[in-house]
């Protein structure tokens, strides 16, 4: 008995001795088998990026707003107004550029006349010093044409008055000239601000819709439209704008002128008028010959018959 006890002590301590140093041996096996199956690797070199690609500047994402997204996003009736307005703007511009141009030519052409014409010795010679479109020579050579109709008259006619009416229609006619294309000016500047808050009536109408549509009321969906309306009123004032006033300046300068026009025609009917005084002189003066005054011809009287013989 005491043998079997000795011996089953002895199988308990030799298979706790294996455990332990079962136990002991494992993590190390562990621990080296990763090393000998997987082989060490080298680092790998740095990947090289490839160089950033700039975005294209988009300059209608940066302003969605402006007028090209006016234009691009508008219907037909937009950019019809749009042409519209464009087109009275050239409009307004070109006949604000030619008038003033015309009433330099024409302030060139009075000095002209207050040096020239004034220093001739006959009228019809300072009217031919003159330029051909100039209104001083219209004007003189109206006043000639009238004295030379009114010496070949038969009929008793005032002078006076003749030349008057003759001359007055002159200046009436180079006011007229001068006055040609103000009416574009006035139209435009009354009427570019309707046309303009006719665009910007339609383009809310057209966005309220588009909201309504898509049942978003945010102000980021309200206020694009909204403002894209509102660019038409914007450029309806700025055609106006410069037509109303250049309407006015041009009306201010063709006033000037038209007093030149008017004291030019004054001295010339003077001169005219104290050049008829004396039949000779005033030919002389006017440096136009008088036209024939027709000579009665001559009346023949029959003889009375003479009585009978008693």
């Amino acid at each position: 008995m005491r043998a079997t006890g000795l011996l089953a002590a002895g199988l308990t301590a030799a298979a706790f001795s294996f455990s332990l140093a079962a136990q002991t041996q494992a993590p190390a096996t562990t621990a080296a088998s990763p090393s000998v199956a997987t082989p060490a690797s080298a680092p790998a070199a740095p990947a090289t990026a490839p160089p950033a690609v700039k975005p294209p500047i988009n300059t209608y994402a940066d302003n969605p707003y402006g007028l090209r997204a006016l234009w691009e996003q508008g219907d037909y009736v937009a950019k019809i107004t749009l042409v519209l307005l464009m087109i009275m703007s050239i409009g307004s511009w070109y006949v604000l550029i030619a008038k003033l141009v015309e009433q330099a030519r024409m302030s060139g052409q009075a000095k002209e006349a207050q040096k020239a014409f004034w220093k001739a010795d006959t009228v019809r010679q300072g009217a031919d010093t003159l330029h051909k479109q100039s209104p001083f020579r219209f004007i003189a050579e109206s006043a000639l044409e009238a004295t030379r109709k009114h010496d070949g008259l038969i009929g008793q006619v005032d002078l006076n008055t003749w030349v008057t009416q003759s001359i007055e229609r002159a200046v009436a006619t180079v006011q007229s000239r001068t006055q040609d294309g103000l009416a574009v000016l006035a139209t435009v500047g009354s009427t570019a601000p309707f046309v303009g808050l006719f665009g910007t009536v339609w383009g809310i109408y057209n966005a309220l819709v588009k909201i309504g549509s898509s049942g978003q009321a945010s102000i980021d969906k309200v206020a694009g439209p909204v403002g894209e309306a509102l660019i038409m009123t914007a450029i309806g004032l700025a055609v106006a704008v410069p037509a109303v006033m250049g309407y006015n300046w041009l009306v201010r300068r063709n006033k000037v002128g038209m007093d030149t026009v008017r004291a030019f025609g004054s001295d010339l009917h003077t001169v005219l008028l104290a050049a008829s005084a004396r039949r000779g002189e005033g030919a002389r003066v006017v440096g136009v010959p008088p036209a024939a005054t027709p000579v009665a011809a001559p009346v023949v009287v029959a003889a009375a018959p003479a009585p009978p013989a008693a």
